[in-house]
């Protein structure tokens, strides 16, 4: 099992976005900790990396992680995930 700590996850929309994302590109057991921000799955880090900082939600400590255009994807991206659950 990888993890990943994260920002800009804010609730259960980033959340199920996060889950629908990995999980269709193939990556499984995903599971978000929304309080801690990190994201638990079986699958390639680097790939996970790449998608989720697609999506807003880069790696803690990154220079992304202080990317204002990441804090808006990542509102997107939970807009999406909400409609979604």
């Amino acid at each position: 099992m990888n993890s990943i700590k994260v920002v800009n996850i804010k609730c259960g929309g980033c959340e199920a976005g996060i889950i629908f994302k990995l999980t269709n590109a193939g990556f499984k057991n995903v599971s978000v900790d929304i309080e801690n921000q990190i994201i638990n799955f079986d699958g390639e880090i680097e790939k996970a990396k790449i998608i989720l900082t697609k999506m807003g939600y880069p790696e803690t400590g990154t220079s992304d992680a202080k990317s204002f255009t990441k804090k808006a994807k990542s509102y997107v991206s939970c807009m999406i995930g909400k409609m979604k659950k």
